[in-house]
């Protein structure tokens, strides 16, 4: 997928040098964007391999996220890429899948002035009953007012699929300022064109090497799906991403980069043809500190320049069965004629 390679080219070559909170230094770029047709094969990555337990990762994710869980034990069973930001009772603060299907709606007493809110009546609001602490320190009823954004899109796209306005958000303000992680693909919107279902992600931060091949076949997956389900043709997944990041190491290895970002990007504007990328990479791997063993695989400048060597693949092609979203098992997704290059090793910054 040439957009993809586009994409790490473009970050290293016009990128800069940026320290963040996971302690491991990156080479970052701001507002990257390009769009995928989805009619043209499904755009999972072939430059690396991304099958296997990567592929079975992805769809137990993107599954659990329909569920509307906010905790990680069924998840768990499955595959640990929640594992890391889960409390002691595997509770996340922030579930990207609870607000696409519990969004919180503000009680009556919460409202301010001149707001409209849809009634418990409304087919998309569910009202649940909640414990909460009484003035005498004991346990009274409450009740939690949520909104289903992803039936929301499903029957609206089905009676007016010429709205503008089937947005999925998950990124509630308030949760995000104390969230351990908050949402990094935090709203995407689903539009009608000419018939054929578009999405759009709008990502705050994306992991070029880790996050953004899974988050391109998540939405791309999930796109699939919901245009079966309401009879439309697919059209493009459109992808904006903020701060668009490489991981470079820590220590040593990371700061190496902070003096020769300008060098390294000297050498990508010469290349001339993908092999080149191979030189660039043999003068990292020779000039940078070497990456203590307990932190190998944090900087992943080089296995990216060995994924700019390489041309893509064909795209594959998946198939989902024909049931009710929510309905959806692991065992009804089927990825065929997928035919990758070898994989690389990147270790997770957290």
């Amino acid at each position: 997928m040439q957009q993809y390679l586009d994409l790490v080219e473009d970050a290293l070559a016009t990128g800069t040098y940026k320290p963040n909170r996971t302690g491991v230094d990156t080479i970052a770029s701001f507002s990257q964007h390009y769009t995928i047709d989805l009619s043209a094969g499904f755009p999972l990555l072939t430059t690396k391999k991304l099958d296997g337990f990567r592929w079975n990762s992805l769809i137990h994710e993107v599954l659990w996220y329909l569920s509307g869980e906010e905790h990680v034990r069924n998840l768990s069973e499955e595959t640990g890429i929640w594992d890391a930001w889960a409390d002691e009772n595997g509770t996340l603060d922030t579930a990207y899948g609870r607000f696409w299907r519990r969004y919180p709606v503000p009680a009556d007493s919460g409202q301010l002035p001149g707001e409209s809110w849809p009634d418990d009546n409304n087919p998309w609001i569910t009202v649940e009953a909640e414990s909460v602490e009484g003035d005498d320190g004991g346990d009274d009823q409450g009740v939690r007012r949520t909104f289903d954004q992803i039936q929301y899109v499903l029957d609206g796209l089905r009676e007016d699929p010429h709205s503008r306005r089937y947005v999925v958000n998950a990124w509630h303000p308030a949760n995000a300022a104390v969230s351990t992680l908050p949402p990094c693909h935090y709203t995407f919107v689903l539009n009608v064109q000419g018939g054929k279902l578009h999405c759009q992600l709008m990502q705050r931060s994306g992991d070029i090497a880790l996050g953004i091949p899974f988050n391109i076949a998540a939405y791309s997956l999930l796109a699939n799906a919901i245009a079966q389900r309401t009879e439309f043709e697919l059209g493009e997944f459109g992808h904006t991403i903020v701060d668009a990041h490489v991981y470079c190491g820590q220590g040593d290895r990371g700061e190496w980069y902070a003096e020769n970002l300008p060098a390294l990007q000297r050498r990508l504007a010469d290349v001339d043809r993908a092999a080149d990328y191979a030189d660039v990479k043999v003068w990292v791997e020779s000039e940078a500190p070497a990456e203590p063993p307990d932190e190998e695989g944090y900087d992943h400048v080089p296995g990216l320049l060995e994924q700019l060597t390489r041309e893509p693949n064909a795209r594959p092609e998946i198939d989902i069965a024909n049931k009710p979203l929510d309905e959806l098992t692991f065992e009804d997704v089927t990825l065929r004629g997928y035919d990758p290059e070898p994989g690389i090793e990147f270790a997770v910054a957290e």
